[in-house]
């Protein structure tokens, strides 16, 4: 990830314990976490539910908003995010491509990180990063919107920090997707590549037990690191015991930080619809 000198140098300042290089703290707990080489996870909310996405927002590290396979509306994002804007997960969206009037409408209603799938292409992931952040290192135009309002407090200028703050992930399902890794991975402005583990079973054909899904799994690891960016899997049954997991960061659900349980939900189970490619826990290459 690519961040500017003077977030750089307040980081220093913060690890040294120094005070006269002191700036702002990032206010995206998941990119500082990330940052620090820690694995994040997230809760996967589905429906409008302003009182059930409160309390489990307490517990992780962020929400995955999902609006590539739901019904959720802007304004039904907007409304949860609104009601309990720094309950603790940083609200994340995963929307159904990269079009700017979605990545827009997304940061402009407080996201800090977009989410977008099936990226086989350099000029999708161009577009991710194009309408993410403000000038003049991408092309997000200045409107109205809670996200100032969220975020800009106790002094903070929102425009001159999201942009640091701003977290660009995007999804690699494809055999395509993964021939092109390294190239979007390079983008600039993409900070995190992650695989679809389901989707990638499904398009290639081979499942998640195949020594071939391992090899595309290893080719889109090996190539988002050799890009600088961070690496992370959809499916955080990956979070442990597969040869890649010490270097995953990045998941779609997975256990809360504070051992509290999601009701009647297996906490690393893909979202319903989302088995495909795999039944139940997918047995995972273990470490020698």
């Amino acid at each position: 990830m690519r961040f500017s000198s003077a977030y750089r140098l307040a980081v220093t300042a913060a690890l040294l314990g120094g005070a006269a290089l002191a700036q702002p703290a990032l206010y995206n707990t998941v990119k500082q976490k990330l940052m620090e080489g820690k694995q994040v996870f997230s809760f996967t909310q589905m429906k409008f539910d302003i009182a059930g996405y409160c309390e489990a927002a307490k517990h992780y590290d962020y929400t995955w908003f999902e609006m590539q396979h739901s019904t959720l509306e802007f304004k039904d994002v907007e409304a949860m995010i609104a009601a309990c804007p720094h309950a603790g997960a940083i609200p994340m969206i995963r929307l159904p491509d990269a079009q700017e009037w979605h990545i827009q409408h997304a940061t402009d209603i407080g996201a800090l990180g977009v989410i977008v799938p099936t990226v086989d292409d350099v000029d999708r992931a161009r577009e991710a990063a194009k309408w993410s952040r403000y000038p003049p290192v991408a092309r997000r135009s200045s409107g109205s919107g809670q996200a100032r309002t969220i975020w800009g407090i106790n002094g903070i200028n929102y425009a001159k920090t999201v942009n640091d703050n701003m977290l660009v992930v995007v999804m690699i399902e494809t055999p395509t997707g993964v021939a092109n890794a390294y190239d979007i991975a390079s983008v600039p402005g993409i900070d995190v590549v992650i695989i679809g583990n389901n989707d990638l079973s499904v398009f290639s054909g081979f499942a998640q037990t195949d020594d071939r899904y391992q090899m595309l799994m290893n080719k889109v690891h090996d190539d988002t690191l050799r890009a600088g960016k961070i690496f992370g899997q959809a499916n955080a049954n990956y979070a442990k015991g597969n040869v890649l997991s010490k270097d995953s960061k990045f998941f779609q659900n997975g256990p809360a930080f504070d051992g509290w349980q999601l009701p009647g939900r297996n906490p690393n189970a893909p979202p319903p619809g989302e088995e495909g490619g795999t039944a139940g826990k997918p047995p995972v290459k273990k470490l020698r």
